[in-house]
């Protein structure tokens, strides 16, 4: 439903032109908006495909929705092509209180346990149902290259017939980026609320294929360090490598249930007709569930192969301190031998006595250190 073309990775197309929208995801929480509640980003009624100019009240704002639904059920005997698509209403909230969210539940009749999931954020993504409103989590996730880390956040969204309620908690996933691109297609908003689930699903999807590219960078920068001429240990930076990846991976693979289900239309309340469009959404998070599993397989090897390489150097290094005490230790043998204060001793008195022990010395040296040398411990 979103034009696949405008975002996805390699197309060499840029994104839409975000006009003054982009601007309500800056608003600071607790900034009042036109005297809707503080956590409100924005709360807007789309008719037929179409954004109705401005914010709709809050307090009226599934009324209105109903009524436009209402006054477009006149229509009903047109053609298909000329029917009027469904009127809801989207509101998108930034880190709502337990309070705030506490109207919202009484307005459109959400569920106190997915409620409770909502304020306190850090669940798994997944979807749940309650009647005919769908309850679905995601995870945003977002690379950072400097760090090595992904940041994740959340994204809740409860899906009606007529309403859709976003509820963000630090997530990267720019919502009104979504809701701009989806203004642009009114074909696509017809659907309804079921249309926007989609989109913003599609984009988080989308990034986390930014974010496991992201990390197969610097995978791929870990085995080629691993496997250089350099001596560093290389298993901190793998650990913390991988501690990510096993992050990521719980954000990913729990998300393949719930899409799934959405492929598949099994989802009550729901419009079957973005069944299509879901099934596109779970082959780009399949592909890159497959790649964070091989990421995670990779990174295991290499702290195999970077273990295998620090075993190595260390018994390179005990040999050649094996190789350096035996030439040593001939050394010492001669000249403790000749260092015990015994007065009868042969050459004890010769002239030639300490020049040909150090000759002797060195020699033994210089045979002990070419075996070892053809052997490759020096």
């Amino acid at each position: 439903m979103t034009d696949q073309s405008t975002r996805r990775p390699g197309s060499g197309a840029t994104r839409l032109p975000l006009p003054a929208l982009v601007a309500e995801d800056a608003v600071a929480p607790g900034t009042p908006r036109g005297g809707l509640s503080a956590p409100i980003v924005h709360c807007v009624l789309y008719e037929n495909g179409y954004r109705r100019p401005g914010d709709v009240p809050f307090a009226h704002a599934l009324e209105t929705a109903r009524d436009a639904s209402a006054r477009a059920g006149v229509h009903a005997t047109l053609a298909p092509e000329h029917k009027v698509g469904a009127s809801f209403v989207w509101i998108d909230l930034d880190d709502p209180s337990e309070d705030d969210l506490a109207d919202v539940a009484e307005e459109f009749g959400l569920h106190p346990l997915a409620v409770e999931d909502a304020v306190h954020a850090h669940e798994r993504p997944k979807l749940e149902t309650y009647g005919d409103i769908a309850f679905v989590v995601l995870k945003t996730a977002c690379y950072d290259d400097a760090a090595e880390s992904v940041v994740f956040g959340d994204v809740m969204l409860f899906v009606g017939k007529d309403f859709l309620v976003s509820i963000r908690h630090r997530a990267s996933t720019p919502i009104s980026e979504v809701r701009t691109e989806l203004e642009s297609r009114p074909d696509v908003l017809r659907v309804g609320p079921s249309a926007v689930l989609y989109a913003i699903a599609d984009r988080i999807v989308d990034d986390y294929v930014d974010a496991a590219d992201g990390l197969a960078q610097d995978v791929d920068e870990v085995e080629n360090d691993v496997f250089s001429s350099d001596r560093s240990d290389r298993a901190e930076r793998i650990y913390r490598l991988k501690r990510e990846v096993l992050s990521f991976r719980r954000a990913v693979w729990p998300l393949t249930g719930p899409v799934d289900r959405l492929a598949r239309g099994q989802v009550q309340g729901l419009d079957p007709r973005t069944a299509d469009y879901f099934r596109d959404v779970r082959d780009h998070l399949l592909r890159t569930a497959e790649q964070v599993d091989a990421l995670n397989q990779l990174l295991d090897s290499a702290l195999n192969a970077n273990l295998a390489g620090v075993t190595l150097r260390q018994n390179e290094d005990m040999r050649k301190i094996t190789a350096y005490a035996a030439i040593l230790g001939w050394m010492t043998v001669i000249a403790g031998i000749y260092g015990m204060n015994f007065d009868y001793m042969p050459e004890l008195r010769w002239l030639l006595g300490y020049p040909f022990a150090l000759t002797v010395m060195v020699g033994g040296a210089a045979v002990i250190f070419t075996s070892f040398r053809r052997r490759g411990w020096l």
